[in-house]
């Protein structure tokens, strides 16, 4: 049985009761002796009656419990009194999931019930990425003066989930470097043999093919010479998504946190660089350990759509664990592949995030950093964070890291905008 407590909606009116009574006595003012009358009949009025001990049942509907990315979903729950008294004063605020914003309506409602009667109340919430389940229905009740109240938390009969699973939709291709695995791909190497860029010609050697023979210089010498190529092998990636508390900033509450973008980024390079042949994994800086060793193929496609939606490590709100980045990147180091390249999706906030693209890329792991911009001018302060991140992406460049600043623009745009400036 639950407790209930003093609301000290009432506090004050004993003193001011006794204070009006003396006064009336010593100045003999009935008047005064009247208010101090009242003062003490509202006094136990407010004492009158311990807080009702409600006995509700609870019904929530969910219109749509699989929704798409961004989609509005209703709703709505049903309270029914099913105890023998009158509820007079009742309040009731729904569990939302903290990842979940309501867009219209409101998960409260204040109001009385009848035994048997039932009120129904509804809201609206925007669908996110991820796996959302409701808290209990959160319940005051009140005695009729509002002296005293009892607080309980309801669960409806079933838990109410919401899973959002936004598919993997590729972007256009994204910038590797030259690390590459001994499989076939699109990254051209140093190494030479078959494939679609020319590298250089040598003597013909007995056995040669024929379409690889240069048979204008053939013409022009009469001399027989053999056509190499740039070989393209696939690249082995590790999308790193920087997931710490630290890193969960927006430019306003209008817009999306940097490690939903992050996430989002993550997810179309992971169709890009599948669709183009590269082995890919996924992993974060995040109290909580996330891994999916870099693979092909349909399966592995499948798990990392479930792992980008609903991951613990990626949730859309931040952690309350403590979390070292230095151990993580350790971590890290030790599971990533000899021949594997790191994609770092970070909004660089803080030199720690700046050291782990460095600290990997001197360990032998090429890092391309794909930095969110969170930043806006406006206070000081803000005005000095954009600040101290532009030095971070300074230093990463100058360190050889290379760096796509992604802003307002799409990311298919920055990239572009990057490989020009890689180019020079």
């Amino acid at each position: 049985m639950s407790r209930s407590f003093d609301t000290n909606r009432w506090v004050g009116i004993e003193g001011a009761a006794l204070l009006a009574g003396a006064l009336g006595a010593v100045l003999q003012r009935p008047a005064l002796l009247l208010v101090a009358g009242l003062g003490v009949a509202y006094t136990a009025y407010a004492w009158f009656g311990d807080a009702p001990e409600p006995s509700l049942s609870v019904e929530r509907r969910v219109e749509d419990d699989s929704p798409d990315p961004e989609s509005t979903v209703d709703v709505s729950l049903t309270v029914r009194n099913t105890g023998t008294r009158t509820l007079s004063d009742l309040r009731f605020v729904d569990g939302v999931p903290p990842g979940l914003t309501v867009t219209d309506g409101s998960p409260r409602l204040g109001t009385a019930l009848r035994p048997g009667a039932s009120v129904t109340f509804s809201y609206a919430v925007e669908a996110v990425r991820g796996s959302h389940t409701w808290e209990p229905l959160t319940v005051v009740a009140r005695n009729p003066a509002g002296g005293r109240e009892r607080k309980i938390e309801i669960d409806p009969d079933e838990r109410t989930t919401l899973s959002c699973t936004p598919p993997l939709e590729a972007t256009d291709d994204l910038p590797l470097r030259g690390l590459t695995t001994p499989y076939a791909g699109r990254v051209a190497t140093d190494v030479v043999g078959a494939g679609l860029e020319f590298a250089s010609t040598r003597a013909y050697r007995r056995g040669d093919p024929l379409s690889r023979i240069d048979w204008n210089r053939y013409a022009g010498t009469g001399k027989l010479s053999t056509v190499e190529f740039r070989q393209e092998r696939a690249a082995a990636v590790v999308l790193l998504i920087d997931a710490r508390d630290v890193a969960y900033v927006a430019a306003d509450p209008e817009h999306r946190h940097a490690v939903e973008r992050s996430v989002d980024a993550a997810r179309r390079a992971f169709a890009s660089l599948l669709d183009t042949g590269d082995r890919v994994g996924i992993a974060a800086l995040s109290p909580v350990d996330c891994w999916l060793p870099p693979g092909a193929g349909r399966d592995h496609r499948s798990r990392a759509r479930e792992l980008l939606a609903s991951h613990p490590a990626l949730a859309p709100a931040p952690p309350e664990q403590p979390h070292s980045t230095a151990r993580d990147v350790q971590r890290l180091r030790r599971r990533l592949p000899a021949d594997a390249q790191v994609l770092f999706f970070s909004p660089l906030v803080d030199d720690h995030a700046m050291e782990a693209a460095r600290r990997l890329d001197a360990y032998g792991h090429p890092v391309t950093v794909v930095s969110p911009d969170a930043t806006t001018d406006g206070s000081l302060g803000r005005r000095i964070a954009r600040l101290e991140r532009r030095n971070r992406l300074i230093g990463l460049r100058r360190a050889g890291v290379r760096v796509v600043d992604w802003g307002d623009e799409s990311l298919a745009k920055e990239v572009v905008r990057a490989r020009r400036r890689w180019s020079r």
